[in-house]
């Protein structure tokens, strides 16, 4: 009897597992964002609102101050864009305030969470951009290791690079070649590299930043790279200027 029960158990636990084994597959998967506007306001929710209206002042008067202002519209993209230019390039103007004279920033593109819209730039937005507790670091890598982590900014089909960084990759991710200022990297050569404490930890594909030496990196919260490119905002706005960067074959895809 025991014999026969186990049986019958087995044939309907097979058969429960046919049963519920899918025949579909997915075939692509899509998203897109959601623009949040006054689309979703045509009918307000009143409680919510009433328990928000206290809060709203004290935000407001933290996230409304303006910074700057764009000359462009400016946002993230592979293998090269005006937004990762523009934040590398900060890191190395960020530099001087620690007496370093990078010779490459490295921004990641994972690292960027907004885009910046053409006019007025208020703090919230760089808050946007900028939305991390990443701090500015400096770190020193070898030509040979420098050559590594491009091949791994090549994998990644582009990260932000400063100004001075020529990098040909393929379009299945190799690095073709790399130059910087206009010379080939030396291998035996030393580079001085500004990036944020997150990936000189070596995250986000970027490993090679564990080979490097000399890393200088500040933990106080003013070292936080949006109060650095807050900063370089509020420069460029006493001098009378719209912050704006461009593509220009830092990186460039064949």
């Amino acid at each position: 009897m025991k014999k026969q029960l186990l049986i019958i158990s087995c044939a309907v636990g097979a058969l429960f597992a046919i049963s519920c084994r899918s025949h579909y597959q997915v075939a692509s998967i899509q998203g897109s964002r959601i623009v949040i506007d006054k689309t979703y306001d045509a009918m307000p929710d009143a409680q919510a609102a009433a328990f928000i209206k206290p809060y709203q002042h004290q935000v407001d008067s933290i996230m409304s101050p303006v910074v700057g202002s764009c000359a462009r519209y400016m946002a993230a993209k592979r293998p090269e864009s005006t937004l990762s230019n523009l934040l590398a390039d900060i890191l190395v103007w960020g530099a001087k305030k620690y007496n370093e004279s990078p010779n490459l920033a490295v921004y990641n593109m994972g690292g960027i969470r907004a885009a910046f819209a053409e006019g007025k730039v208020n703090y919230g937005q760089v808050i946007d951009v900028a939305p991390f507790e990443n701090k500015i670091c400096f770190l020193s890598m070898t030509g040979e290791n420098l050559l590594k982590l491009f091949d791994q900014v090549a994998a990644r089909h582009g990260e932000g690079l400063s100004h001075g960084a020529e990098l040909v990759i393929s379009k299945d991710g190799k690095l073709i070649s790399a130059r910087l200022h206009g010379k080939e990297i030396d291998p035996k050569e030393s580079y001085r590299i500004a990036t944020l404490d997150y990936l000189a930890q070596g995250n986000d594909g970027l490993s090679a930043f564990k080979l490097a030496t000399n890393l200088v990196s500040p933990k106080e919260e003013r070292n936080n790279v949006r109060f650095i490119i807050i900063d370089y905002f509020r420069e460029q706005m006493k001098q009378g200027k719209a912050v704006d960067a461009q593509v220009e074959g830092r990186i460039v895809e064949k």
